[in-house]
């Protein structure tokens, strides 16, 4: 919101230099973003009275005068003018050699040099607005008013301060000069001047000529029409152009500026309806029709849906409702009577409509922050009193006023000892009245301790005691209010092992090289039937969330799969070499007649090409094993152990998927993605993924590591080489040879099928380390142990050694 200061003051005086002025509104919440001033690239250009005017010396242009002009009693100038409206006694914008200005022909900044015309040396140039960058307008000059001071710089009369406010979304009152005007005046002890809304009605009476309907109240609580005949449109004033210029928006006609002049002054929206395209004198206030679309102001059509408000006449919309009017009913320059509209609408309805189309305008940011529906009578009566003014027209006698529920006037109670416990200091109740009444409040004090507060018109925001309090410090002072330490008990250390567990797990995949993506926890049902499939969809459906605030965001996600996926698709194609991914959030899957299961999930992936060791791509894909190592490189900063177990699950490629355990519980997954999945999201290459349960994890996580001392024996490190069955996991004979005492580690290094081996049989081939912590470990020792291994692998697996 841009509010010009020379406008400001038609309300309230202006006492406080604009620096000072901008800090004691920011420290009272009305946040000054920026501080504006226009004329400070007039440099050199003075105000010059034209003393006379002479016609040009050479008789075949005519158009060319010398005008005289003076800046004081000593310096006058000769300007070869072709402008038709100078005038001898005129107040002028003059610039003199070696001014920076604006070209009128081309619009660029020049700089002014000396020239001829015609044989007449020319000593400056009396300037036009465009040429001060002002506006388009180049036919003529620019005349000052008469009061503008001989050879003052022109800064000083056409100059404008302009506060650039940024408002929170709650003080809609402050999208107004008006309602900065009320601020002002409190922090500064002023009185507000509100501006004046009398004007004459000589036109018939409206009633009988206008009707209006309100087909839709929950939409449109009250909608005030008045009838403003014998109107010329035409270009606003200076002044009024000026204001709105200074104010951010451009002047159209002296019509449509009067409903923008009033919108800033008041805050209160308005629209213009050319009568003579009203069919039937007929306003009706209704929701749209199944397909109904309207071609609106700026040249769009739009089709419109049953929740969205329209205005309309006795047989079509004319208007959507809060946003912007129809081409249909819009004034131009053969409008001889308007219709005004100034209605309150559903804050809710106006934010629907504007999200839909994709469009807002000044009026929906008004309305959108909740309009108070006592403002539509006064901002029409403004209005109408400007367009008479103005616009050289006649009011019709009274206005039509729809307002089905009146709302009842607003009071809110606040005792003294609320407001010193939010507070924290005492003000005596004198002080508290004189600050709520210079807002606007009306306030009665109940002794011993309650004010009984009449919240204004405006002041939409004000509905608890404690919005009270809020008011009566801003004016006070955030400053002034005393500043005391805390008190009171530290509160005792709660902890909490799941959090813990997650930020351990996250730290040590982000030191393992992995990326941490975060992405919403809600999704949309089709990216889920990519991971899950129908079948999972159709069991256990997930959560749909009541009211969306977009169709990408509809539905709580169950599992973490589908927005990594889509993280990676975005990024895949940017990443030339291996590309790791993880993320660690909740899920949440549903219950029965119950709030959703939250848990806490993480879910990895990896794609790509693994580097060398200078970190260059080779032409080794990463997969299943590489996803592997990571995820038990975060199970070894817990000091767990998993173990795996085939398993099925639709997003992964059987075979190549596995269950996660640890003590026989099953903690996560892992495997290879099916390449129906990845392809369902646009990735071509192969991606291994995994995913755990930190809820059923966090049983067997120890809060505090055992330690074991090192031993000062030796380890005896032997090859183990087996054959056994294709079908008996690596996994089992890993767990039998760990089982044996002397046994320190085990790992696997070779899987072999071949010719060499028999059908339907398989060679692995393991690292053991042998180790006796009383005392040094013989190889005697260690080959007893080693044939006692193989016995049981026999016995148990069907194992032979290989030779």
């Amino acid at each position: 919101m841009r509010v010009p200061l020379n406008w400001l003051a038609d309300y309230v005086d202006i006492v406080l230099p604009p620096e000072e002025l901008a800090r004691r509104l920011t420290m009272a919440g009305v946040e000054v973003g920026d501080i504006m001033r226009s004329g400070e690239e007039w440099e050199g250009i003075r105000v010059a009275e034209v003393v006379k005017v002479d016609p040009h010396p050479d008789p075949e242009v005519e158009r060319l005068r010398l005008a005289t002009v003076e800046l004081d009693e000593d310096e006058r100038h000769t300007v070869v003018c072709g402008a038709p409206n100078i005038a001898p006694g005129q107040k002028v914008a003059f610039a003199g050699i070696g001014t920076r200005l604006i070209d009128g022909r081309t619009g660029e900044p020049t700089v002014l040099k000396a020239a001829r015309k015609r044989g007449v040396e020319s000593a400056g140039m009396v300037l036009s607005e465009k040429e001060l960058g002002i506006s388009e307008q180049h036919e003529g000059i620019l005349v000052l008013p008469d009061e503008a001071e001989v050879g003052a710089p022109l800064s000083s009369v056409l100059g404008e301060t302009v506060f650039d406010l940024d408002l929170t979304p709650n003080r809609g009152d402050l999208l107004s000069v008006l309602g900065v005007a009320r601020e002002v005046a409190a922090l500064s002890g002023g009185q507000v001047r509100d501006p004046s809304i009398e004007h004459a009605a000589e036109g018939k009476p409206i009633k009988g000529r206008v009707a209006v309907q309100i087909a839709a109240p929950d939409l449109c609580p009250r909608y005030v029409a008045a009838l403003v005949e014998n109107i010329k449109v035409t270009e606003s004033p200076s002044w009024l152009q000026e204001r709105l210029l200074a104010a951010g928006l451009r002047p159209i006609n002296n019509v449509v500026d009067v409903t923008n002049y009033v919108m800033l002054e008041m805050g209160q929206p308005l629209h213009a309806f050319d009568f003579a395209g009203l069919r039937g004198g007929k306003i009706i206030v209704r929701r749209a029709g199944p397909g109904e679309t309207l071609t609106l102001l700026d040249g769009t059509r739009r089709e419109m849906t049953a929740d969205m408000l329209v205005i309309a006449d006795a047989q079509e919309a004319r208007a959507l409702a809060g946003l912007m009017g129809g081409s249909e009913s819009e004034v131009t320059e053969r409008t001889t009577a308007v219709l005004l509209e100034s209605a309150n609408f559903s804050p809710a309805g106006i934010r629907r409509t504007s999200q839909a189309l994709k469009a807002r305008t000044d009026a929906s940011i008004r309305f959108e922050k909740g309009l108070s529906p006592r403002l539509p009578p006064i901002a029409a009566q403004r209005a109408t009193k400007l367009l008479v003014e103005i616009c050289g027209g006649h009011a019709a006698e009274g206005m039509i006023d729809v307002y089905p529920v009146k709302e009842k006037e607003a009071r809110v109670d606040l005792t003294q000892e609320r407001l010193h416990r939010v507070l924290g200091v005492e003000l005596p109740a004198t002080k508290v009245r004189r600050v709520l009444e210079s807002l606007g409040f009306g306030c009665r004090w109940v002794p011993p301790d309650r004010y009984i507060v009449r919240v204004p018109y405006w002041r939409t925001d004000v509905k608890i005691p404690d919005d009270l309090v809020e008011e009566v410090a801003r004016i006070v002072g955030y400053d002034q209010l005393p500043t005391t330490l805390l008190s009171g008990e530290i509160p005792a250390f709660s902890p909490q092992p799941l959090l813990r567990l997650r930020e351990t797990v996250r730290d040590a995949l982000a030191a393992a090289g992995m990326q941490e993506v975060i992405n919403y926890s809600l999704t949309t049902r089709e990216a889920l039937a990519k991971v899950l499939g129908p079948e999972e969809l159709a069991i256990n459906p997930p959560l749909r969330v009541a009211n969306p605030m977009s169709r990408e965001y509809d539905y709580c996600r169950p599992t973490l799969r589908a927005s990594l996926l889509e993280c990676l698709a975005k990024n895949v194609r940017s990443q030339p070499g291996m590309l790791s991914l993880y993320e660690v959030g909740r899920v949440y899957l549903p219950r029965d007649r119950e709030l959703p299961r939250e848990i806490e999930s993480v879910c990895g992936l990896v794609t790509g090409r693994r580097p060398d060791r200078w970190g260059q791509p080779t032409e080794d894909e990463a997969g299943f094993y590489d996803a592997k190592g990571l995820l038990e490189n975060a199970l070894d900063q817990l000091h767990l152990q998993a173990h795996y177990e085939d398993t099925i699950d639709y997003a992964f490629l059987p075979g190549r998927t596995a269950e996660v355990r640890t003590a026989g519980e099953r903690i996560g997954l892992i495997g290879q993605l099916h390449p129906r999945v990845t392809g369902a999201f646009g990735i071509k290459a192969d991606v291994a993924m995994f995913e755990l349960d930190l809820d059923a994890l966090l049983p067997h996580v120890s809060s505090v590591p055992h330690y074991q001392p090192v031993s000062p024996y030796p380890s005896v490190e032997q090859d183990l080489a087996i054959i056994l069955p294709e079908e008996v996991p690596a996994a089992r004979a890993v767990q039998i040879i760990k089982s044996f005492k002397l046994v320190r580690d085990v790992r696997p290094f070779d899987e072999y099928k071949g010719t060499q081996v028999p059908r339907g049989h398989k060679s692995l081939a393991f690292a053991v380390s042998f180790h006796n912590p009383a005392g040094t470990l013989t190889d005697e020792q260690a080959g007893r142990e080693r044939g006692r291994i193989i016995e049981r692998l026999k016995r148990e697996l069907g194992a032979e050694p290989r030779s």
